[in-house]
């Protein structure tokens, strides 16, 4: 079976709330066995725009994911993470 991945890009725009978000959202990832491959670090623009910030996180699959993102969980740390900073984030599958 393929794994999934969120494909995340930040924008911090408060970073001491942004630590609330990051303890927030640690028992939805640990619930759903999120993996970080990447979590910011070095980075180079070679063709488009950017975030601040990237971070790629491995599920067992697709649909341990999205369950992640809509689980009650991870929502309640959304609703922190809205209040310091911004993203773009994309669920994607990976080669099987």
């Amino acid at each position: 079976m393929a794994k999934g991945y969120w494909m995340v890009r930040v924008t911090v725009n408060d970073p001491e709330r942004y630590k609330d978000y990051v303890a927030a959202n640690k028992a939805a990832l640990e619930k759903y066995g999120a993996k970080f491959i990447v979590r910011g670090g070095n980075y180079e623009v070679v063709k488009g725009n950017s975030r601040e910030r990237h971070v790629i996180l491995e599920f067992e699959s697709f649909a341990t994911a999205r369950a992640c993102f809509f689980s009650p969980e991870y929502q309640a740390a959304l609703a922190i993470f809205k209040t310091c900073a911004e993203s773009d984030v994309i669920i994607v599958e990976g080669v099987s």
